[in-house]
């Protein structure tokens, strides 16, 4: 399984030869080894320096060694906010991939870098919590900002925490996101769970505001792709 998995790695890396100066194989083998400490090392100080501080895959690197060490116990003493890092970090790799150069051919890291960001960010939300819930859907909505969940979710944060302006704002990129979206059936997985939360989270704020009209509105969005999940027909039926 590692072989082929080193051969995959390879071939995506050296896909990438000519648009890019370095390809970083050292990188790449020290992730797949599972050497993430050293992966981290190496890869921050291709940041630092001046020839290769604005190639995006060393920021991508800092931010997968960082997603793989929160989730060992090894690492807990050391790297406290590791998962906080992990998605500072791609923020930052976003930052120097902005036409999606690399992107896509990460999907798995970040259907997985989501999952986690928006399972914690939810919960503090839920928990009333809304100020810590906000970093990790601001952190979501830099890194992918295609991602309209992320955005709808950051906006209520932001109205819970009376940063009207602000709220109002990802309010107009979440409706952005959302209509750029070809076809709700093929977002992947982790964007669809969110999109439908945050549609609930926000129809129900806004009847809990007395506007049941742009609750309805809002919940509709989500009419025909969500209908057979029973929250979602809950929260529907609750507002016809």
């Amino acid at each position: 399984m590692q072989r082929i998995l080193y051969a995959s790695l390879f071939v995506l890396a050296n896909s990438f030869s000519f648009a890019q100066k370095g390809v970083y194989e050292d990188l790449l083998v020290l992730y797949v080894d599972e050497k993430y400490e050293k992966c981290l090392a190496k890869a921050e100080d291709y940041t630092l320096k001046e020839a290769t501080k604005k190639d995006p895959l060393p920021y991508l690197y800092m931010s997968m060694c960082l997603f793989e060490m929160s989730k060992k116990e090894q690492y807990q003493t050391d790297y406290p906010k590791a998962s906080r890092d992990a998605l500072k970090w791609a923020e930052k790799y976003r930052k120097k991939d902005k036409n999606r150069e690399f992107f896509d051919n990460y999907e798995d890291f970040w259907a997985a870098l989501n999952t986690m960001a928006q399972d914690q960010g939810e919960n503090l939300f839920d928990e009333g919590a809304f100020s810590k819930a906000k970093p990790f859907f601001d952190s979501m909505s830099s890194y992918y900002p295609e991602n309209p969940g992320a955005w709808l979710m950051l906006a209520l944060c932001q109205y819970k925490t009376n940063l009207q302006k602000e709220g109002d704002m990802s309010v107009k990129e979440f409706r952005k996101a959302y209509l750029a979206i070809p076809d709700i059936s093929r977002l992947p997985a982790d964007q669809r769970k969110l999109l439908k939360n945050a549609l609930i989270r926000y129809s129900e704020h806004l009847g809990a505001k007395g506007q049941r009209d742009s609750a309805r509105a809002t919940i509709r969005l989500g009419a025909g792709h969500f209908d057979g999940e029973a929250d979602f027909k809950n929260a529907l039926d609750d507002l016809r």
